[in-house]
């Protein structure tokens, strides 16, 4: 029976939010359901398990921080574009880090064929990539390398993993300039010659 008052958004929010205060890893239904005081199986009758649970934590974190890198890049290109990018991208995973780390998990393309917000987050990327004169294949390879530079950088920062004295924000701000001038500067293809060899690995 389905309990009143509970919805599968309810439930979402609920979950995203314990997410942020405990860690990813400590949501289960059972916490979950102490929260609302219910047993186990009323949440049962809005998600199928916990993994249904953590991916809908990732679509609604995707979602809202798409919905805040959107708002910052909106009209700006270039540098501009990169450091509000950045900065919306980062300020999300500090403010919530259990919705970010849920955003970061791997999916089976099913759990997100109908996520809007996914494929806006790949247009917002390639967007302002493209402002550098970017086509593919440097499309894919930049957005991939800008990728691993904020998660690996927010990775450590949420970690502590940052123990020298200079300030983690001047860091930040020299590294979002060092990936300005990285993408003005993108190296060009250079296939091979005609008949001559190509050295480069399969």
């Amino acid at each position: 029976m389905v309990r009143a008052g509970l919805s599968a958004a309810k439930v979402t929010e609920a979950a995203a939010e314990m997410a942020d205060e405990v860690g990813l890893d400590q949501v289960t239904i059972s916490a979950l359901a102490r929260r609302f005081g219910v047993k186990d199986a009323s949440l049962y009758s809005h998600v199928k398990n916990l993994r249904e649970l953590r991916v809908r934590i990732a679509l609604l974190g995707g979602a809202e921080m798409t919905e805040r890198i959107a708002a910052e890049v909106a009209g700006r290109a270039g540098k501009d574009a990169l450091v509000a990018f950045a900065n919306a991208y980062r300020r999300f995973a500090l403010e919530h880090p259990g919705r970010y780390a849920a955003t970061q998990m791997q999916f089976d393309p099913e759990e997100v064929a109908d996520s809007v917000a996914l494929r806006r987050s790949v247009e917002l990327t390639y967007g302002m990539l493209r402002a550098y004169g970017l086509s593919e294949p440097d499309l894919t390879d930049a957005g991939r390398l800008l990728r691993a530079a904020f998660h690996g950088y927010i990775h450590l920062e949420l970690s502590g993993g940052f123990a020298h004295s200079r300030q983690v924000e001047d860091s930040w701000s020299r590294s979002l300039d060092a990936l300005h001038v990285l993408l003005e500067n993108w190296p060009s293809h250079q296939p091979p010659e005609a008949g001559g060899r190509d050295e480069r690995m399969p």
